[in-house]
């Protein structure tokens, strides 16, 4: 169901629930109950899904390198009979990832060479990650951390981050934190608290931000005590990973709108994946919905090369022709950044179709959508050289007005 066919007051608590195999439980809106009963094994598996060979094998084996832990909530939305459900594909394992390409690395962002301080990456001049953990409501198979997301014995402990919170003090180049993890809405409402304020009390941080797919894997996290905390510390922004269309149901709409009503602008970060969404009509759709309920895409991230995640990874070509297919054939708040981020720590690059052909002497050619060609000049007006128009309405540096 689209945001915009919901009633006009709606809350993640008063939506109908499927049938499940949970049915027995006046639990299901609990969160907390929701992280309890998460699906961690090949017998729970089966008890709502009819697995492939592929999976039982990657289930009892690839489960052992990262972490297999689903949401009852997220386990109600992949189809039981179709092991190509995008909703599927995306956690639970397969025999797939015990495979990897020379180029896939456990670490290929290098953060460990940009890990200052236990829990804090510092890769940008003005900005730093921090993860005060390790831990998320479900686990993505594609994972860039997955070399430390989920493993408990690496956690960083609230009373470890003192190291990160003195580095932030001594960096006043800092003005921008972004808290991801793991997933930080994974955190109780006191502990987070505390954590914003002792990041609001550094005088040069301007900006707090947080990475999350909580309201994809949770929504019912997303509490009215959370957002009238969250509220207090703006300017609060949020970013929501997102990759499929089925993903936006109801309940990640209404929790999606708890926090826009509370003032948090809301950005969507989709990861291009093979098989899932790497064709355009499937990325346009996900983008308009996420419009309709206030988020605004801002990257599509191309897959990173870690360990296992070939069979995830569409090449570059897809994503370029999925933007160009977006730039000009819908409204430009839907065409999300497609950037690569690189090996060895570069950061994150863009990387998009070819509109400058040309560039020289400052007379500029390019191609619009349609692949037309115009031709634009750089010039100042001079007393020699107004800016006067023929009878027709031309203009002498080519183009003409009203165009």
């Amino acid at each position: 169901m689209l945001a915009s066919k919901l009633p006009d007051k709606f809350d993640v608590e008063t939506l109908p629930r499927p049938k499940t195999p949970w049915d027995n439980t006046d639990r299901w809106t609990d969160w907390h109950w929701q992280l309890a009963n998460r699906i961690g094994s090949l017998a729970e598996l089966r008890a709502v899904l009819r697995l492939t060979p592929e999976e039982e094998a990657g289930i009892e084996l690839a489960s052992q390198r990262f972490r297999l832990e689903i949401t009852p909530y997220f386990a109600t939305l992949m189809d039981p009979d179709d092991p190509a459900c995008p909703i599927r594909r995306q956690v639970i394992p397969t025999i797939e990832e015990l495979a990897s390409t020379p180029s896939e690395q456990e670490d290929p962002l290098d953060e460990a060479r940009h890990t200052p301080a236990p829990g804090l990456i510092h890769r940008y001049p003005d900005r730093v990650l921090l993860f005060p953990t390790l831990h998320c409501a479900s686990y993505c198979r594609f994972c860039t951390r997955s070399r430390i997301v989920g493993h408990i014995e690496d956690t960083v402990h609230f009373n470890e981050l003192q190291p990160a919170f003195d580095y932030l003090l001594a960096h006043t180049e800092i003005r921008d934190v972004l808290v991801s993890g793991g997933d930080p809405l994974t955190i109780g409402d006191r502990k987070l608290e505390q954590l914003i304020a002792r990041l609001r009390s550094i005088p040069h941080i301007e900006i707090v931000r947080f990475n999350t797919r909580v309201p994809v894997f949770l929504p019912q996290r997303i509490t009215t005590a959370l957002t009238e905390m969250l509220r207090q510390f703006h300017p609060i922004y949020i970013g929501i990973h997102v990759n499929h269309p089925k993903e936006i149901t109801p309940q990640m709409a209404a929790a999606c709108g708890k926090l826009a009503d509370a003032g948090i602008p809301l950005g969507g970060q989709t990861v291009l994946l093979r098989g899932i969404n790497d064709d355009p009509q499937i990325m346009k759709k996900l983008m308009h919905e996420l419009l309709r309920i206030r988020v605004r895409p801002y990257y599509l991230n191309q897959g990173d090369l870690v360990a296992g995640t070939s069979h995830f990874r569409a090449p570059i070509a897809t994503g370029i022709s999925i933007i160009e297919q977006l730039r000009g054939h819908t409204t430009g708040y839907a065409v999300p950044t497609y950037v690569v981020d690189t090996p060895r720590g570069g950061g994150k690059i863009p990387v998009g179709p070819t509109y400058l052909m040309s560039y020289d002497n400052g007379r500029a050619v390019m191609r619009n959508f349609r692949g037309d060609f115009y031709e634009y000049t750089d010039e100042e007006a001079s007393p020699s050289n107004s800016a006067q128009c023929d009878d027709n309405g031309a203009h002498p540096g080519g183009y003409r007005r009203g165009a």
